[in-house]
């Protein structure tokens, strides 16, 4: 069997590894990259550091507006699915990789699989959410991380092409976790452990306006201590052309991190404050209090056990950060590391429909 994967984002190339790594000696296995993220820091730096081989193809689509990327994309991606004629075309997370990957094989007549399937924020105006919904529905099969994901594909009309085989986030996070325990955390220079906070923020809602985006910077340049900022391109971008200074305050800019070393700085942290899905969820997997800058998150179970917080409103941020510490939780919701097998499994068992 031939399994084509399509990635594009930092993100997808972590949940690209274990599926790499079970697909290994089981089937082909084409990696097709869109070049979604494709500087250094984004995106070979995650292949290098984890162990995912090359990518087969690389479109190197670049930024762009959301129709204008997802069409090069597309365009980009039918002649490949032509070329190599998978069995199964695998799609990961909600980028614009996913969309055109998922309308290619559609018009292709190709099955499609979706890993991380049935999240749901709720918010249309995020266009992540528009990718995953219209790619569940595109799907022949999807893989589903969690029993809250299940349900909201059961209530779509979803339930027989849907499977629930954990998240393959945490397959990776435990494997790099352990890693770092054995060999000791190690956090940013100068910085002893519980004496900062890592952040991120990257998200549109978060940057485009310059008085949102001000307002965030003060909030987090204001904290009990210092706020290692892992300053995407993006927000650097933003920033500078909206005249606002990164480094104020408790702040301090950094590049983003390789993912072993994001891990360990997480761990050594005294907690996170990120409009990110998966620093959220990780953060909680470390058992690490986490703050999300949104007004919303996929990632249900990390706000019900109360290892994360949602501060929308800029003014609620701080009070959020310092909060008191969640009381412990042994609970698994997001699996127990084996998700990439399952969902492998699931594939080679399957030819679509």
């Amino acid at each position: 069997m031939k399994v084509l994967s399509v990635v594009g984002a930092r993100p997808q190339f972590i949940k690209l590894a274990p599926i790499a790594r079970a697909l290994d000696g089981r089937a082909d296995h084409v990696i097709a990259h869109t070049g979604q993220h494709y500087d250094d820091l984004m995106s070979d730096v995650f292949f290098r550091d984890l162990g995912i081989p090359s990518p087969d193809v690389n479109l190197a689509v670049g930024s762009g507006k959301h129709g204008a990327q997802t069409g090069a994309m597309l365009a980009g991606l039918e002649p490949v699915f032509e070329e190599y004629d998978p069995d199964w075309v695998l799609v990961y997370g909600d980028t614009n990789s996913t969309l055109a990957a998922a309308i290619a094989a559609v018009k292709l007549h190709i099955p499609l699989a979706h890993l991380e399937a049935g999240l749901r924020s709720f918010n249309r105006k995020m266009p992540e959410e528009h990718n995953r919904v219209l790619t569940d529905h595109a799907s022949d099969l999807l893989l589903a991380p969690t029993a809250v994901a299940m349900n909201h594909l059961r209530s779509e009309g979803l339930a027989e092409r849907s499977v629930l085989v954990g998240d393959v986030m945490t397959d990776v996070l435990h494997a790099v976790r352990d890693q770092i325990t054995a060999r000791g955390v190690d956090t940013p220079e100068g910085l002893a452990r519980g004496s900062y906070y890592v952040a991120t923020i990257h998200r549109p809602d978060n940057t485009d306006d310059p008085d949102r985006l001000r307002g965030i910077v003060a909030a987090l340049a204001s904290l009990d201590r210092t706020v290692v900022l892992l300053a995407h391109p993006r927000l650097r971008s933003l920033a500078l052309q909206h005249g606002i200074a990164l480094d104020q305050g408790a702040l301090r800019v950094s590049d983003p991190l390789p993912y072993p070393a994001l891990i360990s700085a997480v761990m050594g942290s005294a907690g996170v404050v990120t409009d990110s899905g998966g620093l959220q969820k990780e953060a909680f997997l470390l058992r690490i209090p986490a703050t999300t800058i949104r007004p919303e998150t996929e990632w249900v179970e990390t706000v019900n056990l109360g290892w994360n917080m949602l501060a929308n409103d800029v003014d609620a941020i701080a009070s959020a950060v310092t909060r008191s510490a969640a009381a412990p939780t042994d609970a698994t919701p997001y699996g127990d590391g084996h998700a990439a097998d399952r969902a492998v499994t699931e594939l080679l068992g399957r030819r679509g429909s």
